[in-house]
């Protein structure tokens, strides 16, 4: 078996690419084959490969980096990342941003804010690697430029959460752990071995966005675990290390698998979201021809937006009854599946977010773990 071995996310190679274009304009030397970059998360420096770097006019030049996430199967390997970095010297005013951070072609942006999906992690990189290097009366404008993710994109869920037209630089870490390889689940366990001799609670986050939608709603980082999709493992190695309640927080189109039975919900090994979404619907007495349309939905959160439009038409809170209904079912199978496997009962509660990012269904046990948690 291959050993996992871990690489780095996206915007570090974003940040050592402006790096390079800035050393570039200031010194136009012959070859520049490394940049040094602080990671912040962890604290710690690392040298990254540049492939190119040159000067397009005297105070603008372009550096591209590659990606590289480690023996992970990310798609985003291998990719090239461009960073153009203009520099001028400007008048200090309070209202000048010395740093100013640009998504360009392939970077994604949000359908509702029309702001560039360049996350809180990716933009506080950039600031404080670019801004040693600058004096005071100094401004560069930094553009990030992902030649294909446009394409790239059209493989991911990025529009489930609103973001279209290229990819995100998201991540909470520079370190790109190897999650997509069977080694993943011995990194996780340790995780979650560690955190469970402090907490008798925790919190299951699927990906990165349940890991930012968690912060923000004020649950202490040290009890989040990422499960990725080994959430049947996960769930068995916290009954082994003595958890006694699981929050599962995650997308809705993802969680739902839980309720099928599904418990690796790796888009490559089983789906069946839609086929068990529309028995939730059936059992709850919605007609054929409103199944048939979601039974037809292109994605989950298509079918989401049908309950929802089908629930002002008729004022009969079918999200609510359905979704409800849907996280009861997640319990009950994630107890079912740890006391099937361990002979143990633990307590778990789902709360299931939106492509908004936006809790809109939560079980009762859920509710009453989060009180623990928060």
């Amino acid at each position: 078996m291959t050993e996992p071995c871990a690489g780095y996310t996206l915007p570090v190679f974003a940040g050592a690419a402006a790096v390079a274009a800035l050393h570039w304009i200031r010194q136009n030397i012959l070859s520049l084959s490394t940049v040094s970059i602080h990671l912040l998360e962890p604290a710690e420096i690392v040298d990254i490969p540049i492939e190119q770097v040159a000067l397009l006019k005297s105070n603008t030049a372009l550096a591209i980096t590659r990606s590289d996430p480690g023996n992970n199967l990310d798609l985003t390997r291998n990719t090239p990342i461009w960073a153009v970095v203009e520099l001028n010297t400007i008048f200090p005013t309070e209202a000048s941003e010395q740093i100013v951070i640009i998504g360009g072609v392939g970077i994604g942006y949000n359908i509702h804010s029309g702001e560039a999906a360049i996350y809180s992690y990716a933009r506080r990189l950039l600031q404080e690697n670019l801004k040693p290097l600058l004096n005071p009366n100094e401004q560069i404008q930094v553009t990030i430029i992902l030649p294909e993710g446009q394409q790239l994109a059209t493989r991911t869920s990025n529009s489930a959460f609103g973001i279209v037209e290229g990819l995100s630089l998201l991540g909470t870490t520079g370190v790109s752990q190897p999650l997509s390889l069977p080694g993943q689940l011995e990194v996780y366990q340790a995780e979650l071995q560690q955190k469970a001799v402090q907490f008798h609670t925790l919190v299951f986050c699927v990906g990165e966005n349940g890991l930012d939608i968690a912060r923000k709603m004020g649950i202490p980082s040290q009890q989040t675990v990422k499960t990725a999709n080994w959430l049947g493992p996960m769930l068995v190695g916290a009954t082994v290390a003595e958890v006694e309640s699981i929050l599962l927080l995650g997308y809705h189109g993802k969680l739902i698998k839980l309720a099928g039975g599904i418990f690796h919900t790796h888009h490559h090994l089983a789906d069946g979201r839609l086929e068990i979404l529309t028995a939730h619907c059936a059992n709850l007495g919605l007609p054929t021809s409103v199944l048939q349309e979601i039974f037809a939905c292109t994605t989950a959160e298509n079918a989401l937006k049908l309950l929802r439009n089908l629930e002002i038409n008729d004022e009969n809170d079918w999200v609510n009854r359905v979704y409800g209904a849907i996280a009861r079912k997640i319990d009950q199978r994630c107890q079912d599946y740890i006391f099937n496997h361990s002979q143990k009962q633990v307590q778990v509660g789902s709360m299931l977010f939106d492509r908004d990012r936006k809790i809109f269904c939560k079980s009762k046990i859920a509710d009453t773990i989060f009180a623990k948690v928060c």
